[in-house]
């Protein structure tokens, strides 16, 4: 029996190590590797922070412990890494008295969890290490510290490590701060895990981004600062957009400066099929989790992508056969007698509104949206009718196209959703301009549905709802199961299968694979539809097709979450341990 003496046990003798320098011993349910080096005695946690291996069979070199599994190496006497993907060493007071040694198996650490996780985290960014981020996001939600300070923590890195601004990571970490209602709490862990990956990801290998001062003076007038602005990105001068930018978010309403980059990103069709737009209005979001204190941080990180973005009124598609860039700018010129024409009254779409949207005649399309206009719909009622005509495009996406042409309906649909987002922020002109847009992209795409893949009529079943979500999943699990998958979501819910039920069993499959960014894209962007606009059927089937489009995957990811999650449990990895 080990004999205790205040926190310190007896844990061997010097004679135990007698031919040996290095032995493992247990106390208290606690393995502790025991080293006898250069005289000295030194006890630190068997278990190897990287990934658990068992230090007892590591090497002692010149002060140096070397994990055999890995290579991670720590300074013996403190348990300080050498290697930043290794966390440090737990290490415990050794004291030799007489013959025997004793050990105190408590390890103090002078930081508490929140500091401990959070410099994780840090270093995980800095270096893209994917197991590392995974343990700091399980730490730091198990030491019950709230999703914004982590997500505060990642966009602010983002924004500063990527000289060409908001992209794909931020974009996805965005989208993954908004799925979290909707998920399980362990798949909570998962969205976080993902978003921070995709953010490293994205920054590794690129120089970081000088931030540009904002102009001196505190009288500036706000609509010459959205001329300039404007203006800026009109010639693609970034340096001086992020100068006006940074002197319009210390000087003007949130509200305001959320317009005049709007303002910006329509001035031209359909910015970069659609990125633009949905990148800011991510950047408006996740400062709606972190808190608008952090604008001057996050949203100069925008100006990059949209004075380089490509400008959809030069390509063929928006020229030939129809004209179609014209065929706005003409819509246009009479925008704002329209928006000052109708009352602002509840407006109510006519029987044939959604039907036109989804038609072939680009200037009925227009006319429909001006008369809209013109009878008091706002920006954001347009926008919902809008993101309900693209989420058709996805449901009825005939899977005779090649895969990538996934893409093409994807992407007017995130615009879609983007607008909507935007459009109940800031519902100015440039929303209108954007909702036409996306309209005409709806167009664009109507070849997609040549012929259209019916959407499941609804029908009686006698399989129950649990049965047809395990069903859904395992066409997650083959690919190309493509309108199966519409069909399970559309008998589980006509079957009066719980909604939220529906949304978390496609969470938690989204998160489980090692899904690309316009996958997380889609998910995130329905999910969101299905709740704004009530048409939970449509967005739900169009998103499942999507989803099942695009999987199985390898579930690299997942591995990496399931080892981290495993580690911090306490148990082994390997049968040796």
């Amino acid at each position: 029996m080990a004999t205790t003496d205040e926190d310190f046990v007896q844990v061997a003798t010097t004679a135990d190590l007698d031919g040996e320098d290095q032995a493992l011993v247990t106390t208290r349910g606690q393995a502790i590797a025991l080293f006898r080096h250069e005289g000295e005695f030194y006890a630190v946690d068997n278990r190897c922070p990287h990934m658990g291996f068992p230090l007892a069979q590591g090497t002692v070199d010149d002060g140096v412990l070397t994990c055999h599994w890995h290579h991670a190496r720590f300074e013996l006497g403190c348990g300080s890494t050498f290697d930043p993907f290794a966390d440090d060493l737990p290490t415990f007071p050794t004291e030799v008295r007489g013959e025997e040694i004793w050990v105190d198996p408590h390890p103090k650490r002078d930081d508490p969890p929140r500091e401990r996780w959070l410099g994780r985290l840090e270093d995980g960014l800095e270096n893209d290490l994917r197991l590392v981020l995974a343990k700091s996001v399980i730490g730091l939600d198990d030491a019950d510290i709230n999703y914004e300070l982590p997500l505060e923590r990642i966009a602010t890195f983002g924004a500063r490590y990527r000289d060409d601004g908001w992209g794909r990571g931020l974009t996805t970490m965005g989208a993954m701060a908004n799925l979290l209602p909707a998920l399980e709490p362990e798949d909570r862990r998962r969205a976080l895990y993902t978003g921070a990956v995709s953010v490293a990801n994205d920054a590794s290998g690129h120089p970081p981004r000088f931030v540009q001062d904002p102009l001196s003076g505190d009288d500036h007038d706000p609509e010459r600062l959205e001329r300039w602005f404007r203006d800026c990105i009109e010639v693609r001068d970034r340096q001086g957009a992020e100068r006006v930018l940074g002197t319009a978010i210390a000087h003007l309403p949130n509200e305001r400066v959320v317009s005049m980059l709007v303002g910006a990103a329509t001035d031209h069709r359909y910015l970069d099929t659609g990125h633009t737009v949905d990148f800011l209005n991510k950047a408006v979001e996740t400062l709606n989790h972190v808190g608008w204190e952090r604008a001057d941080d996050l949203l100069p990180a925008l100006v990059p992508q949209l004075a380089s973005a490509e400008r959809s009124e030069e390509r063929s598609s928006w020229r030939q056969p129809v004209d179609l860039a014209a065929l706005l700018s003409e819509s246009f010129e009479r925008l704002p007698a329209r928006i000052g024409a109708g009352e602002r009254e509840e407006w109510t779409p006519t029987e044939r509104f959604d039907e036109t949207l989804l038609s072939e005649d680009p200037r009925e399309i227009v006319a429909t949206l001006d008369e809209a206009i013109e009878a008091g719909a706002s920006a954001a009622d347009l926008a919902d009718r809008v993101g309900v005509a693209a989420g058709v495009r996805i449901a009825q996406f005939g899977t005779g196209n090649e895969v990538r042409d996934w893409n093409t309906v994807h992407h007017t649909y995130t615009y879609a959703n983007a607008v909507c987002g935007l459009a109940r922020r800031t519902g100015g002109e440039e929303c209108y301009k954007a909702v036409y847009d996306g309209a005409i992209n709806v167009y664009l795409d109507r070849f997609l549905n040549t012929p259209p893949t019916p959407i499941p009529e609804p029908r009686e079943v006698e399989t129950d709802p649990e049965t047809l979500l395990g069903d859904l999943l395992e066409t997650f699990d083959e690919e190309g199961e493509v309108n199966r998958a519409g069909r399970f979501v559309a008998d589980y819910l006509d079957s009066g299968g719980d909604p939220e039920e529906l949304t978390r069993t496609l969470g938690g499959a989204l998160l489980r694979e090692d899904a690309n960014f316009h996958t997380l894209q889609n998910v995130e962007a329905a999910f969101e539809q299905a709740e704004r606009t009530g048409e939970k059927r449509l967005h739900l089937i169009a998103t499942a097709r999507y989803l099942a489009a695009h999987t199985p995957t390898r579930r690299e990811r997942e591995q990496t979450f399931t080892i981290a999650t495993r580690l911090h449990r306490g148990e082994k990895l390997h049968e040796s341990a």
